[in-house]
């Protein structure tokens, strides 16, 4: 009898759980590291003390958004290799873009906060340097992309169109197409 009393609990506290992040997530890409925490209790329809329960600090609740985000990039990467090397790394280079704007700030925020503890967006780079190098091999060897562009390069500007269009995603798109104009040969 037990038992069964703790499954709906358990369900119940998923069921929260996710909900705060499916709140937090689009209130994150609004505000940054600087998003409310009681915005996200009241957006997703619970009391500040069930938020309090499940993250026991803002940053907590940012480090599981960004490790959230991060996992999405890892399966993405890893997905697009199965397409054509050249749409997969050009596909990747959007994702990507998108992903730094949805998690904008969260980055530097997290590891100024981390002191002495591992932060995860230090996890974050090493994730994403290594799909862009798996993606660029394939794109190179094809011929898809122009030689002499190294993953570092296209990381930067990634970093440098989410930053400089925070909030205006035409202005992203069209400064992608750009770069991708640049990187076909």
């Amino acid at each position: 009898m037990v038992s069964s009393g703790l499954r709906p609990q358990r369900a119940d506290w998923r069921r929260n759980h996710e909900r705060l992040l499916a709140a937090a997530r689009p209130l994150v890409a609004r505000d940054g590291a600087q998003v409310s925490f009681e915005e996200v209790a009241r957006e997703a329809g619970v009391g500040s003390a069930t938020l309090h329960r499940h993250f026991s600090s803002r940053r907590a609740l940012l480090d599981e958004v960004f490790r959230e985000a991060t996992e999405r990039l890892r399966r993405r990467g890893n997905e697009l290799l199965g397409d054509d090397p050249g749409t997969g790394l050009l596909t990747w280079l959007e994702e990507l873009t998108v992903a730094a704007v949805e998690t904008r700030g969260l980055s530097s925020s997290l590891e100024a906060d981390a002191g002495d503890e591992p932060s995860s967006a230090a996890g974050c780079h090493g994730v994403v340097r290594k799909a862009t190098v798996r993606l660029m091999d394939r794109a190179l060897a094809v011929g898809a992309v122009r030689p002499g562009i190294s993953p570092d390069d296209l990381l930067a500007l990634v970093t440098a169109i989410s930053l400089s269009t925070e909030k205006d995603p035409a202005a992203a798109r069209r400064l992608l197409r750009l770069v991708f104009d640049g990187v076909r040969p």
